[in-house]
């Protein structure tokens, strides 16, 4: 008696497919069954071909499946101030010259065509979801969903007045209605996102932490991203940012802690033992001279880490594959040790470790039958990553984006053999120009 094969709508077999979970494998000629948008099961090639009939095929001998990357802080509209204000330390590029610059455009219409241009750039680099932290949460909601992006969509609050809210009580009413709004959407989610420590009052962390309990939601901000704002919450407050922010009951498994540049050994410990997640953002730290993340203790404690590449205005790209190298070098030099967040663990970090962060471990960030299909392929069959001794490696120390050849976000094509699906690229260039042009004329100088 033969067994009639099952139907599913996607089989993708790859040379390499390297799930995540368990940490560190990679399965050769493998496949990935789909159907309705979740993987269904995971096998050799072989043995997918006996089992399965499938309503499509894709078939990549050289490449390497992996789960797609997870940009675990970003602020997506900013793409359209990529390069405007280059080489400045954080405070006089924060209020020198992205705060007044952003004061003259941000609306609903640069905050949607600034994330249509990062979703077009996330994709050709692999990237199936964003944590996003900016204003008009709203838009940024309805654009994710209209290009079928996954994302958790930050919910500002900051200590002044706003294009989006001009008091308190206006962001947090305007909050619980996109989060009410969003709150059942298979592929957007919601985070509370004060911008910083140094912005938002005692009073209205209180007010967050309350909510995100009620709300079952993560909080996103940036903290201990340079000295300055350590030695300066000290001077003030005669506390570090984290032991306030503990004071007000926030330092807990909800907290995505974004830059994290400044800590001490007690710091990582609490950090290890409230379930706290890390987002690491080297490049934008680099580049603002901000300091150094020190991944290597955080790992070795036993904290979850995750890559973000923060905005364009301070990347200047949504490169994950960079960032994810960065990160993996700039570990080691910190700790002066070269087995520190090895190339496993950095690509963990930029995959199931953002899943975590963003709480979407149960959903994205590994390839286990279950899951969603969100997933890239990347060509290790081109000559920067030739001869391939170690698929892992490969990944993380010599693939670039320009590498990735198909995206799916919950089993639907989103970029093939390295066109982007249902997007107008000559169409968002045209319209990144008229940005350029209308920024320049009011750019500081």
């Amino acid at each position: 008696m033969t067994t009639q094969p099952e139907a599913c709508d996607l089989l993708i077999e790859a040379g390499f497919v390297v799930p995540v979970e368990p940490h560190g494998v990679v399965l050769e000629n493998h496949a990935v069954a789909i159907r309705d948008g979740v993987i269904v099961d995971l096998l050799s090639i072989h043995e997918a071909r006996a089992r399965y009939q499938a309503k499509e095929t894709v078939s990549r001998p050289d490449a390497a499946l992996i789960p797609g990357l997870v940009n675990a802080h970003t602020h997506n509209p900013m793409t359209l101030l990529r390069g405007v204000a280059d080489d400045l330390p954080l405070m006089e590029w924060l209020q020198g010259h992205i705060w007044p610059i952003e004061g003259a455009v941000i609306g609903p219409e640069f905050v949607a065509d600034g994330i249509a241009l990062a979703i077009a750039e996330m994709l050709r680099g692999g990237t199936t979801c964003a944590n996003e932290n900016y204003f008009f949460p709203d838009v940024q909601a309805a654009v994710y969903k209209q290009h079928g992006f996954r994302a958790r969509v930050g919910l500002p609050v900051i200590d002044f007045p706003t294009a989006w809210a001009k008091s308190s009580d206006e962001y947090f009413d305007r909050a619980t209605e996109v989060h009410d709004q969003w709150r059942h959407d298979p592929l957007v989610a919601t985070t509370f996102a004060p911008h910083a420590p140094y912005t938002v009052s005692d009073a209205n962390f209180e007010r967050i932490r309350m909510l995100a309990d009620q709300l079952d939601v993560p909080v996103h901000l940036h903290t201990h991203e340079t000295a300055h704002e350590v030695e300066e919450s000290h001077e003030k407050l005669g506390q570090r940012p984290l032991a306030r922010l503990d004071r007000l009951g926030l330092v807990n498994d909800r907290l995505i802690a974004v830059h994290m540049t400044q800590l001490t050994d007690a710091e990582i410990a609490l950090c290890a033992q409230r379930g706290v997640s890390v987002v690491h953002c080297p490049e934008s730290n680099l580049k603002l001279a901000s300091g150094f993340c020190p991944v290597g203790r955080l790992q070795k404690a036993g904290v979850n880490i995750a890559i973000g590449t923060d905005g364009c205005a301070s990347n200047n790209d949504l490169d994950m594959f960079g960032e994810t190298r960065t990160a993996a070098l700039l570990a080691k030099a910190v700790a002066e040790d070269a087995s520190a967040f090895d190339a496993a663990s950095a690509l963990r970090a930029a995959t199931l470790g953002g899943a975590r962060a963003l709480g979407f471990e149960t959903k994205i960030g590994s390839i286990v039958p279950g899951k969603q299909a969100d997933l890239a392929c990347v060509d290790l069959g081109q000559l920067e990553t030739q001869p391939l001794h170690h698929v892992i490696s490969q990944l993380v120390y010599a693939a670039g984006r320009h590498q990735v050849s198909d995206v799916w976000i919950a089993g639907k094509p989103k970029l093939r053999e390295r066109e982007l699906v249902d997007i107008d690229t000559v169409a968002l260039v045209a319209n990144a120009r008229q940005w350029r042009d209308r920024i320049a004329s009011i750019r500081v100088s």
